[in-house]
């Protein structure tokens, strides 16, 4: 006899298995049924078929979100999550379904959900106490009488406990009963848009702009402003103010906007209130550096967006060996200004991998400036050298350390090949783990390690490992959940890759990378149409980006809009990546003449480094000889496109032949 199946579903990771108890028991006690899989670790064919079976025939999913299902990227209770949402692709949209519940302090906006569960209301029942309001809600959701137009309205029909035959409605009633429903879809509509809706969505839709209402908790550190005489110091007020920010967001429970957007405004006559907007904070600090040889004079200002209130400022005197003190202090003050409560000792988490020297504090901001503005070889070895300076000065600073390793594996993979790639590469991975060695709990040094295993060693076992460890570690850091998502979602991991990048966007709204990096993820994902809006979005912040317009073309091919791609891509038909799309384009286009001409001119500029590229023009071309030769060519090369090998959809036509699935199997990817 088959057991039947359970009303409610109760999904959740294996720590919060004592609040899953209390809802369980709490919905039980009103006679609700409830699947709750109290080991998490059956496993087995048999075991999975069954999880399968009870999310298929259940009434409702209720998935628990807390801190745990941060930390943890991958788990069962992510499979069940994906199961419940591919069958809401089979209803209806006002069917009630999900009920996401939030256990513990986890803040919404900040969750690693899939983007289902974001457009349905959430409850919140810390530590799993279930008050008889959660209960009532449950029954009302599971009530036969709750109709489509019931369920917009949020509220079942009073008086009907059984069915009721009612008798043939007139004609009138049938146009009163349509009227009705066409209400409840623009209702239903209009809550919706005032839900998502931006200032400009809101516009676009005729509707007043919503009231700017920016997470808790929230703030933008602006570039201090350089008051040294000296202005070529102006590296040094950056950096100080990079710092700064970096601290702040070693504090968990605060939201902090990264560098990139942050730095947009610099020299730029723009309001408080303008840019709390863009970057949807609700507080805003900014201050000066000025400095005099060994000493400094910091002044910052915090002052709230929303109300235009001033919260709090402080002027610091302090000599350079006291950096690392001084960033912690405005860290701490700026936490207790907006009433965050401090857990640990944030001291030491601030300065963690960090430096009391002053020359090596010099020469790490200088680095890091250099780094962050490189677009060449001779840029990526002055940062390299300035590093390692600071090394020089400091040998235990672990900062600069996997600073360098970043700075070495950048060079290597965007502008070396062969032996001078490897021994590049070789360096980095030295400098990332003695990073480690040097500060075991730093974001950085793993991120670092990850990064270089990825690129530089295709380890993608171990790199997954160091790229969840620096999850774990900074898990508010744009640059962590950037790399992390793009690393998942090469791999296969679809949900959470996309969930990190989307985060990532969320702390640096104004960053056309990585908006560029979540075009790129929906590209390898097949979400061709959501592809095409996301680069259209990093075109419209930076018109002048040739790869971004190429990166549209690919998404419009896949879509099978030839004519889209051609015109996307022949705005900037010299650029590299350009080429590249016009050689499939045209292909696909009947213009195959002009396809082989501009691919010629492509691998007369570049040669075989381009070799990953080419095995996928050939393999849309339907010539699986040539892609073969030149896929073996990008393997003995090391080519870094090697990564996108296993999601890459212009590879899809090759991917059942032996020799593709012989190369998969060497470069070892993770199932």
């Amino acid at each position: 006899m088959t057991e039947p199946s359970h009303v409610v579903f109760l999904s959740y990771a294996s720590q919060d298995a004592e609040a899953a108890q209390k809802i369980c028991e709490a919905l039980r006690a009103a006679g609700i049924g409830v699947f709750l899989d109290q080991s998490e670790l059956r496993g087995g064919d048999a075991w999975d078929q069954k999880i399968r079976h009870e999310i298929h025939d259940c009434a409702l999913f209720i998935p628990l979100v807390s801190q745990h299902t941060q930390e943890r990227l991958e788990g069962y209770f992510r499979h069940e999550w994906n199961l419940a949402i591919e069958r809401t692709h089979h209803m209806a949209q006002q069917k009630p379904f999900l009920v996401p519940v939030v256990v513990d302090g986890t803040r919404d906006q900040e969750a690693f959900v899939p983007d289902t569960f974001r457009s349905i209301q959430w409850s919140r029942l810390p530590g799993g106490e279930t008050p008889p309001a959660f209960v009532e809600r449950i029954k009302r959701l599971l009530s036969p009488e709750l109709s489509p137009l019931s369920a917009v309205f949020g509220a079942a029909a009073p008086g009907l406990s059984e069915p009721v035959r009612a008798p043939r409605p007139s004609k009138p009633v049938l146009l009163a009963a349509a009227v009705l429903l066409v209400l409840a879809y623009f209702l239903a509509h209009e809550f919706w848009v005032a839900k998502h809706a931006t200032p400009e969505t809101a516009a676009r839709a005729g509707a007043a702009p919503t009231a700017f209402a920016p997470p808790p908790h929230s703030i933008a550190v602006l570039p201090f402003v350089n008051m040294s005489a000296d202005k070529e110091q102006e590296y040094f007020s950056d950096g100080l103010t990079e710092e700064i920010l970096n601290s702040l967001a070693r504090i968990s429970a605060l939201q902090v906007s990264a560098r990139t957007s942050a730095f947009s405004f610099k020299g730029k006559d723009v309001k408080i209130g303008t840019i709390a907007r863009e970057l949807n904070v609700g507080a805003i600090l900014e201050g000066s550096v000025r400095r005099s040889g060994p000493v400094i004079r910091v002044t910052a200002q915090l002052n709230n967006a929303v109300t235009g209130f001033h919260l709090w400022s402080q002027t610091y005197d302090r000599n350079l060996g006291d950096v690392l003190q001084l960033q912690a202090e405005i860290a701490t003050a700026v936490a207790n200004a907006l009433k965050v409560t401090l857990l640990g000792d944030v001291v030491a988490t601030i300065e963690v991998g960090g430096t009391r020297n002053p020359a090596a504090l010099d020469w790490y901001l200088r680095a890091a400036k250099a780094y962050s503005t490189a677009h060449t070889t001779a840029d990526l070895k002055s940062a390299v050298a300035a590093y390692s300076e600071a090394i020089r000065a400091d040998p235990l600073f672990a900062l600069a350390v996997a600073g360098r390793s970043e700075a070495l594996n950048r060079d290597a993979s965007e502008w070396l090949a062969g032996t001078a790639a490897r021994e590049q590469h070789g360096k980095a991975l030295a400098d990332a783990r003695q990073a480690i060695v040097l500060a075991p709990e730093l974001a950085e040094a793993h991120l670092a390690l990850g990064i270089v295993l990825e690129e530089g060693f295709f380890d993608f076992g171990h790199a997954a490992a160091e790229y969840g460890r620096a999850m774990q570690l900074a898990p508010g850091n744009a640059r962590v959940l950037k790399s992390y998502g793009s690393f998942a979602v090469n791999m296969g991991r679809v949900e959470p890759g996309l969930d990190a990048i989307r985060h990532a966007i969320v702390l640096d709204p104004l960053n056309t990378r990585i908006r560029a990096k979540l075009g790129e993820a929906y590209w390898s994902a097949r979400q061709y149409a959501q592809s095409v809006a996301t680069f259209g979005d990093v075109i419209a912040l930076d018109p002048g980006w040739a790869r971004a317009r190429a990166w549209r073309g690919f998404a419009y091919y896949g879509l099978g809009d030839f004519e889209s791609a051609r015109a996307s891509c022949e705005v900037r038909p010299d650029e590299a990546w350009n080429r590249l799309c016009l050689a499939w384009v045209y292909h696909k286009l009947g213009r195959q003449a002009d396809a082989e001409a501009i691919f010629a001119r492509h691998l007369a500029a570049v040669g075989d480094l381009g070799a990953y590229q080419y095995a996928g023009i050939y393999a849309q071309w339907g010539d699986g000889a040539r892609a073969h030769d030149w896929l073996a060519t990008a393997v003995r090369l090391h080519d870094p496109g090697l990564l996108y090998l296993k999601t890459d959809p212009f590879l899809d036509p090759v991917r059942k032949e032996p020799w593709f699935q012989a190369t998969e199997r060497e470069l070892k990817f993770p199932d």
